[in-house]
Parts: C-alpha cells; sequence; structure tokens
C-alpha cells in the first residue's frame, strides 16, 4: 500500500465517530460516566471568587503578538524575525521584548515539534536577557491532547516517532491505530509533550492587554481565570481525570468566536458590550485573540479594543507573516519587509 492510502486509512479510523470541522471534539476518549441514582444530585454551591492573578504579568515597554502558525516553521520563523526577536540562528534578539503567541502552533503541518521546543528554548533565552515568551494553548493543543488528531498531516504523525522515551506501547494507547501512537504516547494527559503544553496559560493578560486564542467571555471571568489555566493545567499533566468542561465547550476561551465575525462587531454590539464587561473584569484595555483566519491580515472591532491576529500564514492557508505591536498605547500590525526595516532604523 502507498503511503497516501496508508494515510488515509489512518485518518479514516481516527474520524470513524464523524466529526464537524472547526467544532470541539464530540468523540475524544472520555471516561466511563459514573452510576448515578435515581434521585437528582444537590446543586453544588458556587465556588467563592477567584482572587489568584497567577495570570497577569507586569506591562513592558513592548509587547508583540504573534497568531497561529500550525506547523509551518519557516512563516514561525518569519513571524519571529518580523518582530525582532529571533536573529538568522534562531537566538533570541529581542532583549527585553515580551512575546505572545496565542496558541495553534500545532495541526495542519509538518514542523510541529520544532516550533514547540522552540518557543521553549526561546522563553529561557528571553527570561535570561529580561524579557519574556509567553506561548498559549489554543483549541488545537487541547484537541491533540484529547487525542484528537483530526487536522494532522502525515508528516505530524511521523515527527514524533524520534521523540527519546516515549512509550507507544501503553496499554491505554492500544485503541489508537499504530502509526498515530508515537504522537498519541507524546500528548496523551501526562505524556511529554503535554506536559510540555501544561507549562502553559489559556489566559494571560500583560500589562493592559488580555491574551487568549479564541476569546475571553463574561462567562469565562466569572469561572476564574486563573482556576481556568489551573484545571488546564492538572488536566494536560495527567493529574485529573477529564477534559475540563470549561475548555471543551464550543463558547471555552480557545473555541470562541464572538469577537471575531465578519463584518465586525462595533461599538455598542452585543459582542462590544460582552468584551466591555470582560475588560472591566480583568481591568484592561483591549484583548488580543487568533483562531479565526483574517484574510486581510490583522484588524480590529469594537473600537480597537479587540485585535485579530489569525491571518493564516500558515502554508495550509497561504497567508503572509504578521505580528501585533504593542508599545504603550499605540498598537500597529508589522507586515512584510518594508515594517521590518523602518523598526530597525529606530
Amino acid at each position: 500500500m502507498s503511503a497516501a492510502p496508508r494515510f488515509s486509512a489512518l485518518l479514516a479510523a481516527l474520524l470513524a465517530a464523524g466529526c464537524d470541522a472547526d467544532r470541539p471534539a464530540s468523540t475524544a476518549p472520555r471516561p466511563a460516566p459514573a452510576a448515578t441514582s435515581a434521585a437528582p444530585a444537590a446543586a453544588a454551591p458556587a465556588p467563592p471568587p477567584d482572587t489568584d492573578r497567577s495570570y497577569a504579568y507586569p506591562a513592558a515597554d513592548r509587547v508583540v503578538a504573534i497568531g497561529d502558525v500550525h506547523g509551518d516553521l519557516a512563516a514561525t520563523r518569519a513571524a519571529l524575525r518580523l518582530a525582532g526577536a529571533i536573529d538568522g540562528s534562531d537566538r533570541w534578539i529581542g532583549g527585553k521584548l515580551v512575546l505572545v503567541q496565542t496558541g495553534d502552533e500545532l495541526d495542519r503541518g509538518d514542523g510541529e515539534q520544532e516550533i514547540v521546543d522552540l518557543f521553549d528554548r526561546l522563553a529561557a533565552e528571553a527570561r535570561a536577557a529580561g524579557g519574556a515568551v509567553y506561548a498559549l494553548n489554543g483549541n488545537h493543543e487541547v484537541m491533540n491532547v484529547q487525542l484528537d488528531f483530526r487536522y494532522v498531516t502525515e508528516g505530524g504523525f511521523k515527527d514524533f516517532e524520534d521523540v527519546p522515551g516515549l512509550d507507544a506501547s501503553s496499554p491505554r494507547l492500544t485503541p489508537v491505530p499504530p502509526p498515530a501512537r508515537a504522537r498519541a504516547a507524546a500528548f496523551v494527559p501526562g505524556g511529554l509533550y503535554a506536559k510540555k503544553l501544561a507549562a502553559r496559560d489559556v489566559i494571560i493578560t500583560v500589562g493592559d492587554t488580555v491574551f487568549a486564542h479564541g476569546g475571553v467571555l463574561p462567562s469565562h471571568t466569572r469561572y476564574g481565570v486563573a482556576r481556568i489555566n489551573r484545571e488546564v493545567r492538572a488536566w494536560m499533566e495527567g493529574k485529573s481525570p477529564s477534559t475540563p468542561a470549561v475548555i471543551a465547550a464550543e463558547d471555552s476561551p480557545v473555541w470562541a468566536r464572538l469577537y471575531s465575525s465578519d463584518p465586525p462587531p462595533t461599538p455598542g454590539s452585543s459582542p462590544c458590550a460582552a468584551l466591555d464587561k470582560v475588560l472591566a473584569a480583568m481591568s484592561a484595555k483591549r484583548m488580543v485573540v487568533g483562531h479565526t483566519v483574517q484574510r486581510n491580515g490583522i484588524t480590529s472591532a469594537c473600537g480597537d479594543k479587540v485585535w485579530r491576529i489569525d491571518v493564516g500564514m500558515a502554508t495550509h492557508y497561504g497567508g503572509k507573516p504578521a505580528a501585533l505591536e504593542i508599545a504603550g498605547d499605540t498598537v500597529r500590525a508589522l507586515t512584510g519587509d518594508a515594517t521590518s526595516a523602518s523598526r530597525e532604523k529606530k
């Protein structure tokens, strides 16, 4: 059998139950439901207000955000260079720059392992230089830890076969088709790459800007931003038995598209009113999101209170690398050689 039919057969096995594209997985492995009694369960008491602000990082003179890169290493490098973060050898040159990547490093491309490792290394180099790199978890990171491999390429399955220390023979991976077991061993909760993702947050603030993959809704701030980060981290580390409901829902912070509609919402509209509530609750001025491709480049909505930075830069989408720069109250898109050159002259 040639490689293409084998890959098609693998995807068929993974998709056997059928999933809608760009929707949360309804078929990812789940533990068996607990036995229930005839009597209804008592309502759980409301949790106390979450005063944990571990998601909040100090303001910086210059913050640059990069959206979805989807396994495209060349596009990732181009965006990082555009941001002034790396040199031609992929080494940190950003100094005190704070760089945020809003998730979806995984799926649709073949360079995922190197991209995840690159951001981990840059985080250490930036910290040593007085800067910071914060890579967030998006819906595709969540899907992979759910072992939902709908959007994995053939190269993406092979990419993790050389990871040392993976136990692809674990009994819990028996249901996974053999060509996908190395990747599954890497991303199953408690696996090596699941733990790498567990070190990342879902939602953060840097100064007065909120960053998330899909978007933060009022229900999320009521639930607790730090609580969401904690619960997702515990699950990815293998310390919690199932995907947290708050991250698996269609309106979760990694799946929400409320602020990314086309045409964009305008001040006073329902999405913008929701955004205002979130920003007030998080003491922020603006939000930056990815997840929904903006075909004409980085856009804003709600009177520049939300910036949408997924430009489809990966080869899968055919877009061009771009980044969003925040310097004080000045927010602008960085695109192409001209922008990069003008910044270098400063």
